[in-house]
């Protein structure tokens, strides 16, 4: 302790330097409220498990916490169980796509997301948050992605409480240069889809009309992006991103275009 320097100020010069560490490890941002309507007029399914506000995103961060990054995305509407899945939530699932800054990088995505990232955005490693067993997650990357599979980690245990849902991920598997405050992402609100199509990985589809199990205000054809929130950032605004068009044939002669959200 420097001389004249009394014990409170010390423990307040301690707790600055602590916050101002731990700050420079974890990043938050927050989303719009009611943008839950992907490009901008999807539609949630008829059935009574898709509670209003269940694929609103509202907040996203990433903490590194020792040899680990906890990953947390909420809500703006309480989780509910109603399929049992065990993990105190059923129907969502989360891409969590982030730009650590190592060499290289992947613009496209796969079947059943059907959109892609702009040059310069392109993601390094992508986190699912899922209420699906870890093994049946990987399971189906491996069987559906070929390469990009290698690039998926799903945390050994997710969870949701309240409004959030959560997932931890060794900062070795990330890779990068660890400096999490300093990597760009961006966050994909999915459905959990325990009967996906042959190609699709666990994504449930935006169709032209809701069903029971699917949203409406799409395509048929697959020419649409099937999510219903991203994250916004100042230069990465949703109803651009997801903006599309279809050819008559059903092929997307627009994509939807992903850009990553940075701190």
């Amino acid at each position: 302790m420097k001389h004249g320097t009394s014990p409170l100020q010390a423990l307040a010069i301690a707790v600055a330097l602590a916050l101002g560490s731990a700050a420079t490890h974890a990043v938050e941002f927050t989303d719009p409220r009611g943008d839950d309507k992907g490009p901008g007029n999807y539609t949630y399914p008829t059935d009574g498990a898709y509670k209003a506000g269940s694929f609103d995103l509202v907040k996203f961060s990433a903490v590194k916490s020792g040899s680990n990054v906890d990953f947390s995305v909420d809500v703006a509407s309480n989780l509910e169980d109603p399929w049992g899945m065990g993990g105190g939530f059923a129907v969502q699932m989360i891409f969590i796509f982030v730009k650590t800054g190592a060499p290289g990088g992947r613009a496209d995505t796969w079947t059943g997301l059907n959109m892609k990232f702009a040059p310069g955005h392109e993601w390094n490693k992508v986190i699912v948050l899922s209420p699906q067993k870890k093994a049946r997650v990987t399971g189906e990357a491996d069987a559906k992605l070929g390469a990009l599979a290698k690039d998926v980690l799903v945390p050994n245990i997710t969870r949701g409480r309240g409004r959030t849902i959560t997932g931890s991920i060794p900062l070795a598997d990330l890779g990068g240069d660890g400096n999490v405050d300093g990597w760009s992402y961006q966050v994909v609100m999915q459905s959990n889809e325990g009967f996906p199509a042959a190609t699709d990985f666990l994504t449930r589809k935006v169709n032209e009309y809701e069903g029971q199990h699917r949203f409406g205000g799409g395509n048929d054809a697959d020419c649409d992006p099937h999510t219903m929130d991203v994250l916004d950032g100042p230069d990465a605004k949703q109803a651009e991103m997801l903006a599309y068009t279809c050819a008559p044939d059903g092929k997307a002669t627009k994509s939807a275009t992903l850009k990553m959200v940075k701190k």
